[in-house]
């Protein structure tokens, strides 16, 4: 039988250490666990081992004498795992300690379980010294990098206590009711009849939300293409495109989908779907065919339009722009791991190419959105304003949602506002 602890633990140092995303663990490593069961838990570890990697990393480098990171990494992350089942899921001692310690032996490491087991028994007793000291730096209180601790204060510094707080609480999972194959009502009722404890989102009108994750493949309407899976804050999009039937629609950096599906939810609009890198088109194309929906799916880079374009204009455009992700760590949370703070400059880069690129492509009284799920000024306001300066055919529309703020020629959800992920939003029209 295989140790979902070792494995997790495995999984976690292959994120932490070696660079992989969660999704690339999680496919790697979850199907040797063929009870769902223990999948739930492998998730549940891997996650909010990573969530909290950069907090009980460094607790580690108080309790051990000679780090394990690059000898023994497995074994490094499972006592990360170990420090997040005694203080996050507040596992009881005696079994935290024990289930770690098994795991050792899961990874053929039992010359470690004695260490293992001192290091846990070590923690217990320092737990108040390690704990004052873990929060005595933001970065260690909130288990969030350096760089970025200091980033979110500089822009943010009234909420960045809160940010980081909501970055480390569980989100609740929303899905969009597909309103070509039910209202979501209907959809309602028929999970609560499953069990589920679903309700209608206070504003969203397509939103529906349950308070904790699950295997979203078992629920009631899944293979029919009843709903998607998709945060409020990402739904909103749909309300400020405002597409009607007939119109001609683009969605750059289209992948997932999710918004150009809700968009084919929402009228009968002639859509081009582009993804820069072909695999992730798949995802695009995958979510297309289960919601019954159809559109025209491309490869193309949004910042070279002349190798793709056909030259008619859009009436809409959305450019979800390649970000930080930081609006979204509570629910990937392997992103603060692998993010770096020379990334935000290039990423700010590629964004104002390809808003200065699709520009031209837009429709005179077309609408452009602007999208990230950032948080950083970099990426969002110090991109937007710039162009509107330089375009005397750009005009800001300004609107009001009931979360989040006004951030200068548009409007910021920040991460936990209404509950919904971080998210920025600029609706730009064509003079």
């Amino acid at each position: 039988m295989t140790d979902t602890r070792a494995l997790a633990a495995k999984s976690l140092a292959d994120i932490a250490l070696h660079g992989a995303s969660l999704r690339e663990a999680m496919d790697r490593h979850a199907q040797k666990l063929p009870d769902p069961r223990d999948r739930a838990l492998l998730m549940a570890l891997v996650s909010d081992g990573a969530r909290w990697w950069p907090r009980f990393d460094a607790a580690l480098d108080r309790l051990l004498e000679r780090p394990l990171r690059s000898k023994e990494p497995a074994v490094h992350a499972l006592l990360v795992l170990g420090l997040v089942q005694l203080e996050v899921l507040e596992l009881a001692d005696y079994a935290a300690v024990a289930a770690t310690v098994e795991a050792v032996r899961a990874l053929k490491r039992p010359q470690l379980a004695g260490l293992v087991n001192a290091v846990l028994r070590r923690w217990q007793r320092e737990r108040v010294t390690h704990l004052a000291a873990l929060g005595a730096k933001p970065e260690t209180r909130h288990a969030h990098p350096r760089w970025l601790a200091e980033a979110i204060a500089r822009d943010w510094p009234a909420q960045a206590d809160a940010i980081m707080a909501a970055d480390n609480r569980e989100p609740p999972l929303m899905l969009r009711a597909n309103r070509r194959r039910s209202d979501r009502d209907s959809l309602i009722e028929r999970l609560r009849l499953d069990g589920q404890a679903a309700e209608p989102h206070a504003w969203l009108t397509d939103a529906v939300v349950l308070p904790h994750s699950t295997d979203v493949t078992r629920l009631p309407g899944f293979a029919e293409g009843l709903f998607a899976v998709q945060d409020g804050a990402a739904q909103i999009a749909a309300d400020l495109a405002d597409v009607r039937d007939g119109q001609r629609v683009l969605d750059a950096c289209a992948a997932p989908g999710g918004k150009a599906c809700h968009l084919l939810e929402r009228a009968n609009v002639a859509l081009t779907a582009l993804e820069f890198e072909p695999k992730r088109t798949e995802r695009i194309r995958e979510n297309l065919t289960r919601l019954h929906l159809q559109a025209r799916v491309i490869v193309g880079d949004a910042g070279q339009p002349s190798a793709w374009w056909d030259g008619q204009a859009f009436d809409r455009i959305l450019i979800d722009a390649p970000c930080s992700a930081t609006g979204v760590l509570r629910r990937r949370p392997d992103v603060r791991l692998h993010r770096r703070a020379d990334d935000i400059s290039a990423l700010a880069a590629q964004q104002r190419r390809i808003l200065e690129a699709l520009w031209p492509l837009l429709a005179p009284g077309g609408r452009l959105l602007y999208i990230t799920c950032s948080l950083l000024r970099a990426e969002n306001e110090a991109v937007v304003a710039p162009f509107l300066a330089m375009h005397a055919d750009a005009h800001a529309v300004q609107f009001t949602l009931p979360a989040g703020q006004a951030a200068a020629e548009g409007w910021q959800i920040l991460p936990g506002d209404g509950d919904l992920d971080g998210m920025y939003y600029a609706v730009l029209e064509k003079r």
